[in-house]
């Protein structure tokens, strides 16, 4: 099991709510959110790269073609009885992604800490050790 949890992108005035799969593996230097080009499409930033940096990461299957827009957007997590602080943070757009990923640093900048990522449990920093919350189903975009 992963962790999955509940968010809103703010992306030129166009809010929309998904779900963000964490991966402490995806590490960068700054709070990034990677998405599908669906979901570029739908908020207005694909195909129109205004602003962006085309880069490739390293990935585990190898070399990915993206696209940063830094400083693009705005998360928050939401949750049934709370949520997180809301984060700036880069977008990034893979042409190969079917769901919404979440970098090292956006994970710590919403407060998140991963409990037992096998069971998909996590809380916010602020939340008492015994207040559990379960992972989300898989949003894909395709």
């Amino acid at each position: 099991m992963v962790v999955r949890v509940k968010i809103k992108i703010l992306c030129r005035d166009k809010p929309v709510e998904t779900i963000g799969l964490l991966n402490s593996g995806y590490e960068s230097e700054t709070p990034q959110v990677l998405i599908p080009v669906e979901l570029a499409k739908m908020i207005g930033l694909w195909p129109d790269l205004e602003n962006a940096e085309e880069t490739e990461f390293e990935t585990a299957g190898g070399p990915l073609k993206v696209w940063i827009i830094p400083r693009a957007c705005r998360v928050t997590v939401l949750t049934e009885d709370t949520h997180s602080p809301e984060v700036e943070g880069d977008i990034v757009i893979s042409p190969i992604a079917d769901e919404v990923l979440i970098s090292d640093k956006m994970i710590s900048e919403l407060s998140i800490v991963l409990e037992d990522v096998g069971r998909g449990l996590w809380r916010f920093r602020w939340e008492p050790t015994e207040k559990l919350r379960r992972s989300y189903p898989p949003k894909y975009w395709r």
